[in-house]
């Protein structure tokens, strides 16, 4: 595997600016904008989009996203959003009020609403498991905690591959085994991950695997790509549209209603995912991906901010270590003797723009390094 080098001419970021925020927003690569306007260009004469063209770049998409996560294309489907394909979980979940539900703390909205509404609506226990208040050993120590929260009684076990605001990784290979034990389903919500954190399908065999496209997958806005393993084969879709049927294909049948869905989890594809415009950008954004390889990205993301993290840490600033977080996404927390606003002061003093927002158990910058003179 051949070391990642600076990939600033593949995009059209000012020269004035360094951005290194996928974690909020990806920019797009020039390639990818190609795409789009070509997509968007296509509209302009509709005569030349074929029965075909609404399966022919969606296929390609699947067997692309397949590359990247180790899995068979005819178990990912494209969605528009987290939330639309943690909902297709949440509709085939079936739970009451004895069993229970194991999420990480101050997860991301979308990984949280759809169980606070299971919880609403059958009573399960929905079991929130908080990282320790320490800053020694705190990613194993929380690891630890969740293992201990699944038991016999749990049904599901909601995660990302990283949390959020902090880049700690998941022992997933550890959950996974537990959740084996006591016959509960894993999905990962892998928004802020996948792409950046190499990830295998075929290594942690979860239930569900949900992708926002527009963070780390380098896509656009409004669209994303889902795993479903066999476990929701025969489940129930949030809609019912034509082109999951069975012989879709087949325009001039289309009236023949079908109760049949397509094979495998292809039933979980959101209505007009056949979108002319964001496909083609989000596949070729896969590509350049699966070009630079993960691992890749992710020692590259470590040889840019070794050193930086090492100046905070003696200045007094808490990082997670190495062994329980991510290269690419990771929080920062303050010495207990300094304030946010004497920060911002002196971050404005060397005429760098960086805003900071407050967020989870300590500060998490948000667009990290942007030059600007005040």
């Amino acid at each position: 595997m051949a070391n990642l080098k600076q990939q600033r001419a593949k995009f059209s970021l000012s020269n004035q600016a360094t951005y290194i925020n996928c974690a909020y927003m990806s920019p797009l690569l020039k390639a990818v904008e190609r795409q789009g306007i070509v997509g968007i260009q296509r509209k302009r004469n509709p005569m030349r989009v074929s029965p075909k063209d609404f399966f022919t770049d969606s296929e390609k998409l699947r067997k692309e996203f397949g590359k990247l996560i180790s899995a068979e294309a005819s178990r990912i489907v494209i969605i528009p959003s987290v939330s639309y394909g943690l909902a297709n979980v949440a509709n085939n979940i079936r739970v009451k009020a004895s069993d229970n539900i194991v999420v990480a703390a101050e997860q991301f909205p979308s990984n949280y609403y759809p169980w606070q509404r299971l919880q609403a609506d059958t009573k399960v226990q929905l079991r929130i498991v908080s990282p320790p208040d320490t800053k020694i050993n705190r990613g194993k120590i929380w690891n630890e905690r969740l293992l201990e929260a699944i038991d016999t009684n749990t049904k599901l076990v909601a995660l990302g591959h990283v949390h959020w605001a902090d880049g700690t990784r998941f022992n997933l290979k550890a959950i996974r085994a537990r959740t084996r034990e006591v016959g509960a389903r894993l999905v990962i919500d892998g928004t802020q991950s996948v792409g950046a954190l190499p990830f295998s399908v075929k290594e942690i065999q979860p239930d569900a695997l949900i992708c926002g496209g527009y963070k780390w997958l380098m896509g656009p806005y409004s669209i994303g790509l889902a795993y479903y393993a066999e476990s929701f084969d025969n489940g129930k879709p949030v809609e019912e549209n034509w082109i999951n049927r069975l012989h879709s294909e087949n325009f001039a049948g289309l009236v023949n209603y079908q109760p049949e869905y397509q094979p495998g989890a292809l039933r979980y594809e959101v209505g007009e995912h056949s979108n002319f415009i964001l496909v083609p950008m989000l596949l070729e954004a896969l590509k350049q991906i699966n070009q630079w390889k993960p691992l890749a990205i992710q020692q590259y993301c470590k040889s840019i901010t070794q050193k930086p993290l090492a100046l905070l840490r003696e200045a007094g600033f808490w990082i997670e270590d190495e062994s329980s977080r991510a290269y690419h996404l990771f929080g920062i927390r303050l010495p207990e003797e300094m304030n946010m606003i004497t920060v911002k002061k002196q971050v404005a003093k060397t005429k760098f723009l960086f805003p900071i927002v407050v967020m989870l158990f300590g500060y998490r910058p948000t667009f990290i390094i942007r030059k600007k003179k005040y």
